[in-house]
């Protein structure tokens, strides 16, 4: 009877076990789609800002707008793993049409000089996106000292007087800008599915090879 008892305990959980690397293996290709598709997003061609944006539907739309950066820079913390802590700099930028939007123009790091506003006019390509930033943790902005915690568009835009349509940099034509953008990347969304998967698949390995040691000892103990 105990001997039945430790080949079904072995047998539950390596199946229980090898159905999670399953639904892994699963999750990994739902995740591989929806990357295939956000790369798609970002990677299509070039278009002018629409004259009627949503946000659902331009989502990580790339375009490119001709305009001049106009009125103060916003700066709003971060950590990137390269560069360590700093600030996204976000400013209003003036189109041809007299539209005002605003460009996130990358990252400039804690300790460097706060960047001065490229003059003139120019063009800027990117991608337009909403960050879902905000939640109950996030930080009151310190307006004082120029410090916001979020990339609110809603926020951003009532305070340098733009529409809230942020347009995350990929390049421009403007020369004198220390910035280094920080364009929208598959790169950068996790999908670590396939660890996972090898991971679970491996406990299920041991779990049998543990499982058939111990029925082995078992079977082989004097009573």
């Amino acid at each position: 009877m105990r001997f039945w008892g430790m080949v079904l305990f072995g047998v539950l959980g390596t199946a229980i076990l090898l159905s999670l690397g399953v639904w892994q293996m699963k999750r990994l290709a739902w995740k591989n789609a929806v990357l295939s598709s956000i790369e798609n997003k970002i990677l299509a061609p070039v278009i002018d800002v629409p004259q009627s944006v949503e946000p659902q539907a331009h989502s990580l739309l790339p375009v490119n707008a001709q305009g001049r950066y106009i009125g103060s820079t916003v700066r709003v913390l971060v950590s990137q793993k390269i560069y360590g802590a700093g600030y996204r700099l976000i400013t209003a930028f003036e189109l041809t049409d007299g539209r005002t939007i605003m460009v996130d123009r990358g990252f400039t790091s804690v300790r460097a000089t706060m960047p001065s506003t490229p003059d003139g006019l120019g063009q800027v390509i990117g991608n337009l996106q909403w960050p879902k930033e905000v939640d109950g943790f996030t930080p009151s902005n310190d307006l004082e000292a120029n410090i916001w915690f979020a990339r609110d568009v809603p926020s951003l835009a009532a305070h340098l007087n733009a529409e809230p349509i942020l347009l995350v940099l990929r390049e421009s034509s403007f020369d004198k800008d220390d910035a280094t953008p920080l364009p929208k990347m598959v790169a950068n969304i996790p999908n670590n599915h396939l660890n996972y998967a090898i991971t679970w698949f491996s406990l299920a390995l041991i779990w049998l090879g543990m499982s058939g040691y111990f029925l082995y000892r078992s079977s082989n103990t004097k009573p």
